[in-house]
């Protein structure tokens, strides 16, 4: 063959078996020499391996993991539901129980792909397979023309040729399609129902029994102007007779109070960086002067008749390291001021902030008793759950758009300054950023294909044609270039954007940080989906241009895109088994490892110049759903989409493989290693129940449209109806469920006056669930003390992190960090007078360096 005909159409695109061999090779060796790493650093490495903050009752603590090689596996499999609720809460138990349900799915899959489809498909489905889904070996799916026109004529012309032969051939097995269509999507729809009953029954149960301030709060908004206030706000619920109220909180514009706080962290950093260089020049005299000082005194010694000089030398050294410390230079800042900041003068950098600082308190005081005007939103919080309940599950008020109760978020959730921002501007935000997000979705599209198409022999060719002619003469290297560097491209690609989701729906204007976190679970998904499958699914190509050609053909004769579909999708099962291989097998154990926080933190501990920078280095790494929940819901739908195809038992061996390694790393990192500080309540669950439908509905138009392609017309009609009773689910499941997922229904509300609470367990079991929650919830712990009260308020005024422990608070009595910052300075100067008069100070004294701080 040419090379004119291997750079185009089929022969160019999708990988062979050597390539998916290689690909496995790749994602074993890269996910084998993580693991082995994070094994070994596990037990040396426990401020970040094991950082979370467990639960501080010791019968629901978390099981110690043992520090061998492997020991930690079987204690980790040992974690109860419980002890995962009891620790980590609902978000975390909702994201670990669609990896189980998922795996539970797919090993059923699984074992009838084997016994009933592989057989099938090796007896009659032998010539498709060839035609379409079995490109030839040694090519890549990344090209500028996947199923260019001149591919598509000659595959027709290859099929009108061999349609006698196939007429030949039994059809009756695209049954087994229509069959196993059907019942593929009942089974996903039983274990989806099955495990939405659990979420729900655990999660009325975990938040009936539970006493905290957010179960008790509701956000009234639509607030009109004459309730404006505190008094007037409480009548008015109250009036409803649905309950007392205990307290009204009524928003604020506070945006003078959250500057002025913006501020003076700013300066209270600033402040902190000069004090550590003051110390740190500080340090490195005092030890230099001490070197010296012992360099002089064994020289001394070699002299028995200067014994008296020996003494007088070590005063001299002590007069002059106090000297020395007492005439030491102390940080300087530039000042720019005058005509357009021509003129400029250096002063004491300490001063000059401890004077900002005292400056900020003064009008942070005033600040904090001013009057605000009112907003249109206030947290009321009732004297009962139920009474709350009530509220936010009934219609208020009979005008649109006002006195809208809504479920309260956690008060550490909250953003304050979305409270006070007008409803228009957040909606306009909120249009912006769906705007951008569409928009980079497609756009995002130009580089991985730009990228892909460059990692093909052919580019290569066309580039460096001897280096082009070497990899086509080695299939491993062809191989590892046009399908694993691809499939890591994109990988890799993907990873970047849910930072940048993340961003977006931080800055669209939500009023919590767990809606800014489902935020980023949908526009992630949005865009994987998109990307990753449907341009592929639709026009089998890398290449955008192409994408839209196919859909403007399309408009204009509807069964293109049922053609393209079929044919795609079974041409591009490969590279999505290449994608799998990698995200599960190679990946995962990257994720366990935290190879982003490992390989950032020799940065970040270079940039740390302060206490409280180095006290943030050892905090636990933050988890988001956001960022790993899209991926896995994807590759569920790759695997549904695939159940019944040629091939499916290795598409669905590894959709085991990646579910069930995925649910023990997050379970992990979840448990140990990783904090989760949103409280969402186990909300993700509709979103993940809505893209498994989404997948369905996939799964069945790809399986009508192979129909077609067959010309099986009849088998076809039978799955449209399987479409209908899908969409019908999606309606019923909104109508049932949903409400249990936002809500807490009255009926779970548990009271003390109910028989049988303390002893008993519920109508459906749960003992050990009860027993657990006897004792305070991991949202009560976090909750104690909280009030929905802007924090600007009445937190108190951090002062400068100096030494090596936290300082501690401001007492009452300091109004301003005036006091606090010249008892500081004198809490300095005797630290450095006892370093300077000690006389058996050596350079082995590590533990006096520690005593004064001087370590940091």
């Amino acid at each position: 063959m040419s090379d004119d005909g291997e750079c185009k159409g089929l022969n160019a695109v999708a990988p062979g078996k050597k390539d998916i061999f290689v690909q496995l090779v790749i994602s074993f060796a890269l996910g084998i020499s993580a693991f082995t790493a994070f094994c070994i650093l596990r037990p040396r490495w426990k401020t970040l391996y094991a950082a979370r903050k467990r639960h501080s009752n010791p019968q629901i603590a978390l099981p110690v993991l043992p520090d061998s090689f492997l020991g930690w596996i079987p204690a980790l499999y040992r974690v109860t539901e419980e002890q995962v609720l009891a620790s980590a809460g609902l978000d975390a138990f909702v994201f670990l129980s669609f990896f189980k349900m998922s795996l539970r799915l797919f090993t059923t899959m699984l074992f009838f792909s084997v016994t009933v489809l592989w057989p099938i498909h090796r007896a009659f489905d032998d010539s498709y397979p060839d035609l379409i889904s079995r490109p030839p070996d040694n090519s890549s799916v990344y090209s500028n023309s996947l199923f260019s026109n001149r591919y598509l004529d000659e595959s027709s012309l290859f099929t009108a040729k061999h349609k006698d032969k196939l007429d030949d051939k039994n059809s009756s097995y695209l049954w087994s399609y229509l069959v196993f269509t059907w019942f593929f999507s009942f089974l996903t729809l039983y274990f989806m129902n099955t495990e939405t009953f659990k979420v729900v029954q655990i999660r009325q149960d975990y938040l009936g029994t539970q006493s905290t301030i957010t179960d008790r709060t509701f956000r009234l908004t639509g607030i009109p102007k004459d309730l404006r206030t505190e008094e007037k706000i409480k009548g008015f619920v109250e009036n409803l007779e649905i309950g007392h109220v205990r307290s009204v909180n009524l928003c604020r514009n506070w945006a003078e109070i959250d500057e002025l706080m913006a501020q003076r962290r700013n300066i209270l950093h600033k402040l902190e960086e000069a004090w550590s260089a003051y110390r740190s020049q500080k340090s490195m005299a005092a030890r230099a002067t001490i070197r010296q000082s012992v360099v002089n005194d064994e020289d001394e010694r070699e002299d028995a008749h200067e014994e008296r000089m020996d003494e007088n030398s070590q005063l001299i050294a002590g007069n002059s390291l106090r000297g020395l410390m007492s005439e030491r230079e102390r940080p300087k800042i530039r000042l720019r001021f005058g005509f357009l900041k021509m003129r400029n003068r250096k002063i004491d950098a300490l001063d000059y902030y401890e004077e900002q600082l005292r400056r900020l308190d003064d009008k942070i005081q005033i600040a904090r008793k001013k009057d605000y005007a009112p907003t249109d939103t206030a947290f009321v919080t009732m004297d009962s759950i139920a009474a709350c309940q009530m509220a936010v599950q009934a219609t208020v008020d009979p005008r649109p758009g006002q006195l809208l109760a809504k479920p309260a978020p956690s008060p550490s959730d909250v953003i304050w300054k979305n409270t006070y921002t007008p409803r228009y501007r957040r909606r306009f935000r909120s249009g912006l950023v769906t705007i951008f997000i569409t928009s980079l979705t497609i756009l995002w599209f130009f580089p991985v294909a730009i990228l892909a198409s460059l990692l093909s022999i052919c580019t290569i060719k066309q580039v460096a044609p001897s280096l082009g002619e070497s990899l086509q003469r080695h299939e491993v290297t062809k191989a590892l270039v046009q399908t694993g560097l691809p499939t890591l491209v994109v990988s890799l690609l993907n990873v970047l954007v849910p930072y940048l989701y993340d961003y977006l729906s931080n800055i669209q204007g939500f009023i919590s940080q767990g809606d800014v976190e489902l935020s980023v679970i949908s526009k992630n998904f949005f865009f994987v989906f998109f990307n990753i499958f449907v341009v592929y699914a639709v026009s089998g190509s890398a290449a955008l241009a192409e994408f839209w050609a196919i859909i403007r053909e399309s408009l204009s004769d509807t069964n293109k895109i049922a053609l393209k579909i079929a044919q795609s999708i079974q041409s591009l099962s490969n590279f999505y088994l290449n994608f799998i291989m990698l995200q599960g097998f190679g990946l995962f154990p990257f994720k366990l490892l935290q190879f982003g926080s490992v390989s950032l933190y020799p940065f970040y501990r270079m940039g740390a110049k302060t206490p409280r920078d180095f006290a943030q280095l050892v905090q636990p790494t933050l988890f988001n759903y956001g960022f790993y929940l899209p991926t896995a819901l994807l590759i569920f739908i790759l695997c549904l989409v695939y159940s019944v195809l040629p091939g499916s038992e290795l598409m669905l061996l590894l959709g085991v493989c990646y579910f069930g390694l995925g649910y023990f790393v997050y379970k992990y990192q979840l448990l140990y290693s990783m904090d989760q500080p949103q409280h969402a309540t186990g909300r993700a669950w509709p979103i993940i129940c809505r893209r498994i439908i989404l997948g369905l509905v996939s799964f069945q138009v790809v399986m009508l449209a192979l129909l077609v392609l067959r010309q099986a017309f009849f088998e076809a009609a039978f799955i449209a109806p399987l479409i209908l009773l899908t969409v019908w689910y999606n309606y019923s499941f909104n109508l049932r469920f949903v409400p249990l997922t936002k809500f807490i229904a009255l009926r779970s509300i548990k009271r003390d006056s109910d028989p049988g609470r303390q002893s008993n367990p519920d109508q459906n079991g749960e003992q050990s669930m009860r027993l657990t929650r006897r004792m305070s919830t991991i949202d009560e712990d976090k909750e104690k003390g909280m009030s929905f009260i802007n924090p600007s308020l009445i937190a108190p005024l951090e002062q400068p992190w100096i030494y090596q422990d936290p300082p501690p608070p401001l007492s009452p009595s300091e109004s301003t960090s005036a006091d606090y910052l010249s008892r500081y300075e004198d809490q300095l100067e005797h630290r450095n007078t006892t370093v300077s008069t000690s006389s058996s100070l050596s350079l082995g004294d590590t533990h006096v360096w520690r005593a004064s701080g001087d370590n940091v």
